[in-house]
């Protein structure tokens, strides 16, 4: 069985009985205006109630301490009643032995509180002389055995309002006499003890670091200001408002515990437990405190006021303290489960504000805001995924806290559409305290939510982007296309059409020349040979367009056959079933003119020794690769932003592959940089032999 539940078991019925008997013996039997159930009632009651608390929901040692002082002071204050209705047991024999119990009662419940307050909120210290003096706060358990060894006469507890000196110690050893002064003085007082405790709380609270300056405060605050409050009452007894203050601070000792747990963790409670023990075990608690608050008046006032007027006292004060046990119950229900009101008020106002909402960062940004108010964080950011799932580095949207301000985040939520990561919100520290499971769950109930708006927004920002590009693409091929049927025209104007002129000329002379009889055969062999150039030069024209190896033998077959014309060395990779495999046409089309593409560049801008062309089908795809070992392309040629205008050899290349809904990637050869290496996928399904984008291919693909 664990300590916590022994202690429980032996404790709880101890001060249960004790408890019992002062209300019955005090309250019922006496029952005169003087009962002295105040101290009882206001003072061991509370803390009492909070020992037997923290017993059933912590696991830590000081929680053991609470209780183990709150049932001593209980039974110290039994046997005081009891002492004093059997006055007649003073005289026995054994007498001395039995005030040990009262001694050690009052003692245990000092050392106990002490070490508490000494070590709150775990039960540890940080340096080495606290733990040290942590110790000794131990020692006034040996004043009972030390008196009665020490001192003739019976040393009593000053609580008691009883003398012992005139009762004879029969226990004493009178070479140890000399000792009593020293015992009394050092053991049995209760101040250098509660000097020593109030020291070590004090200088945790005042100039330990940061964390423990800041888990102290409330409690060294508290326990000052109870403090105070009994010096005050060793002075003035018997004045009625320093006696509310006293019972004031008592009371405010569990409600610092409280706030020490849901604040700081005290006691060692984690934060799940919290939410399921403590939420509802602190409600009988503030109860419990409630009803001790109520009463407080009316019982400090019994001896003075009249019954009507103590039942008006105590009404008003109930009345009077409503709000405030409101309070507590919001506060502790705030702090285990968050505040519910801000929670739903986010909620509410998310949805409005993410449809209204247009552009991504706007979005990520009016979302950031929101979950920044609900779970009053001290900045939120919210990061994209890219297409292979890793979290940018900067964030899109940021509420609070900018640049080198943010931390590693506290709480954070993927926004997950399906089995894709879109992004991720995080969050910072909270204001005030940790953050709730509760919060904890609605921060992934809100990025649930925001999943499939900021999908749908970036699917619109893509979607927008892709049109942009396409509209480019395809001004470009217009441009391209009206660009080389210009200069289709110019080079059958220049060349072939002047050579048909020339030989049209020639035929005429010929005639003119047969009729006269004067032709020879020499200048019919020069005409036949100006044919023939006419034909070599519309078959050199026509290969260009479209070169007859690509419809003949096929894309390896039409790529390998420029390699010897290649100014550097070229190889060209492809296995047997590639080689024998046939594509459809847009697809070869698209695939050769993307090669050829990709040399020219090669030669004219690479200053390369070397290239390579790799072809592998994969997939239902066809991958093509071409290599150099040159000097590499800029980032800014490489990736070229959407819809851009430019003409260049990569413009051309992406404008045709994205045609057949395929994917350009260019980057680094060798890990230096050096070098460039372009790869094309063509998807080869969907596509056939007839039409296409690609069987009217624009020329303009020639090398060169």
């Amino acid at each position: 069985m664990e300590r916590r539940w022994v202690c429980l078991a032996a404790l709880g019925p101890i001060g249960v009985a004790a408890l019992v008997y002062l209300v019955v013996v005090r309250g019922f039997i006496e029952g005169n205006a003087d009962h002295g159930l105040a101290w009882p009632l206001f003072g061991g009651l509370p803390l009492f109630v909070l020992g037997m608390w923290l017993l059933t929901v912590s696991k830590s040692r000081i929680a053991v301490f609470v209780a183990l002082a709150a049932t001593a002071v209980l039974f110290g204050s039994a046997y005081e009643t009891f002492l004093q209705r059997n006055i007649e047991i003073m005289a026995e024999p054994w007498f001395p032995w039995f005030n040990v119990i009262s001694l050690t009662a009052d003692a245990t419940s000092t050392a106990a509180f002490l070490t508490v307050f000494a070590t709150f909120p775990t039960g540890e210290v940080e340096h080495r002389w606290q733990r040290i003096a942590v110790r000794f706060l131990w020692i006034p358990l040996l004043a009972g055995p030390l008196t009665l060894l020490t001192t003739p006469h019976v040393v009593m507890s000053p609580y008691i309002g009883i003398s012992g000196q005139a009762i004879v110690n029969t226990f004493a050893v009178p070479w140890l006499e000399w000792a009593a002064p020293a015992v009394q003085l050092l053991v049995v007082q209760a101040w250098p003890a509660v000097t020593l405790g109030i020291a070590v709380l004090g200088t945790r609270a005042l100039f330990g670091d940061a964390q423990a300056r800041r888990r102290t405060r409330v409690m060294a605050i508290t326990v000052t200001g109870s403090l105070v409050a009994f010096v005050l009452w060793t002075f003035l007894p018997g004045l009625l408002g320093v006696e509310l203050l006293v019972y004031a601070s008592l009371i405010a000792l569990p409600i610092a515990a409280v706030h020490g747990i849901f604040r700081y963790g005290a006691f060692e409670i984690a934060p799940r437990d919290r939410g399921r023990d403590v939420a509802r075990s602190s409600n009988l608690l503030i109860t419990v405190l409630y009803a001790i608050a109520v009463a407080t008046p009316a019982m400090l006032l019994s001896d003075r006021l009249r019954v009507v007027s103590t039942v008006l006292i105590t009404t008003i004060t109930a009345v009077a303290l409503l709000p405030v046990r409101t309070w507590l119950q919001r506060w502790i229900h705030r702090a285990v489960f968050g505040d519910r009101e801000r929670q739903f008020e986010m909620l509410s106002r998310l949805g409005a504000q993410l449809e209204g909402a247009g552009e991504p960062r706007d979005l990520l940004t009016r979302l950031a805001e929101a979950v920044r108010d609900g779970l009053d964080a001290s900045w939120v950011r919210i990061r994209l995924a890219s297409a292979d799932g890793e979290l940018a580095a900067t964030p899109v949207g940021v509420a609070g806290a900018v640049g080198d301000e943010l931390g590693e985040p506290s709480l954070a939520a993927e926004l997950a559409l399906g089995d894709e990561t879109l992004g991720r919100i995080e969050a910072g520290p909270r204001h005030h305290g940790e953050y709730t499971e509760a919060e904890r769950m609605l921060l992934r109930t809100v990025a649930g939510q925001a999943a499939a708006s900021v999908a749908n927004v970036r699917l619109t920002s893509q979607l927008a982007d892709q049109l942009v590009e396409l509209t480019a693409s395809r001004e470009r091929l217009v441009a391209v296309q009206d660009d080389e049927r210009r200069r289709l025209e110019r080079d059958l104007h220049d060349g072939i059409q002047q050579n048909v002129v020339a030989q049209i000329a020639g035929l005429r002379l010929a005639r003119n020349r047969l009729q006269r009889g004067e032709l020879t055969p020499a200048e019919l062999t020069e005409l036949q040979d100006q044919a023939r150039e006419t034909l070599t030069d519309l078959r050199e024209l026509a290969q260009g367009i479209h070169p007859p190896v690509l419809s003949d033998n096929g894309l390896v077959a039409a790529v390998e056959s420029g390699v010897a014309r290649y100014p550097i060395p070229l190889t060209v990779d492809a296995d047997a079933s590639v080689r024998a495999e046939r594509y459809p046409g847009d697809v070869e089309t698209t695939a050769y003119y993307v090669v050829r593409e990709a040399l020219a560049n090669t030669a004219k801008h690479a200053q390369a020794t070397q290239a390579s062309v790799g072809l592998a089908r994969s997939d239902g795809h066809l991958r093509i690769s071409i290599t150099d070992d040159g000097r590499g392309i800029g980032a800014a040629s490489a990736d070229a932003a959407p819809g851009s205008a430019s003409h260049g050899g990569l413009a051309n290349m992406r404008d045709r592959v994205a045609a057949l809904r395929g994917s350009v990637r260019v980057s680094a050869a060798l890990p230096t940089g050096a070098g460039t290496t372009v790869v094309v996928d063509l998807p080869l399904d969907g596509f056939d032999d007839v039409g296409g984008v690609a069987a009217a291919a624009p020329a303009g693909d020639r090398i060169g």
